[in-house]
């Protein structure tokens, strides 16, 4: 992906956040994923029909690459099934330390494969997926 993709990427779901919303309905998940060093504290909200992500909504304060990782992030996982969103999941954190990881599963959020260049930005493009990670934990455990 060209490096002014990857920025027109970011920024555009950095200014124009999907999915972005406050949730108060006790039929979604809420976790917070923050950051120990800056501003970034989201909040995830995630609702299952079963073992599909049917809604994933993100709510906080952060620097545009947790806002647009967020916003990406949403998009890339909402109908997915956690067996598919786990995996998803897991090429993307394996993408942003620098590992192997599956290209083909990660539409725009592969604008981050780079990011592993700024250790000063990698906590903030994993913030909100250690989030829904958490969150489809949750749900897991309560099945």
């Amino acid at each position: 992906m060209d490096s002014e993709i990857k920025k027109a990427i970011i920024m555009e779901h950095y200014s124009n956040p999907h999915n972005r919303e406050e949730i108060h309905d006790d039929n979604y998940i809420k976790v917070n994923s923050k950051s120990e060093t800056c501003i970034d504290n989201l909040d995830i909200y995630l609702k299952m029909n079963g073992d599909v992500i049917e809604d994933l909504k993100f709510y906080g304060e952060a620097c545009a690459i947790s806002t647009s990782a967020a916003s990406i992030m949403t998009e890339l996982l909402k109908g997915k099934t956690i067996t598919e969103a786990n995996n998803i999941i897991s090429n993307y954190d394996n993408m942003v330390l620098e590992k192997d990881y599956d290209k083909d599963c990660l539409g725009d959020a592969l604008c981050y494969d780079e990011i592993y260049k700024q250790t000063n930005r990698i906590n903030c493009a994993l913030i909100p997926w250690r989030g829904i990670k958490k969150a489809l934990d949750q749900y897991e455990e309560k099945k």
